[in-house]
């Protein structure tokens, strides 16, 4: 079992999870439960997917973890140019 603490990918996950809350702290309170929810909901699954995927025992299990934690950077990344587009925040 590995440590995620110690995994740098782990930790840039979290200062992405911090960001995320920082930026979304600016959008429109009517966003609360629309694109806030779901950018913040997806940041937070990067690294609780990382996490998660440490403590399996296989490195097939774990690689998947991995998979779905890009997955979770790219609806990231489709949420912040959702939110640029709609111009609720500047590049």
């Amino acid at each position: 079992m590995r440590d995620f603490r110690k995994l740098d990918i782990w930790k840039n996950g979290i200062e992405l999870v911090k960001q995320i809350y920082q930026l979304s702290n600016k959008l429109p309170s009517e966003e609360k439960f629309g694109l806030r929810s779901q950018i913040t909901r997806a940041a937070v699954s990067v690294p609780s997917n990382i996490a998660e995927g440490c403590s399996r025992n296989s490195e097939v299990e774990f690689k998947r973890f991995l998979e779905i934690a890009i997955g979770s950077l790219f609806e990231v990344e489709t949420q912040l140019i959702i939110v640029q587009e709609l111009k609720f925040i500047e590049e």
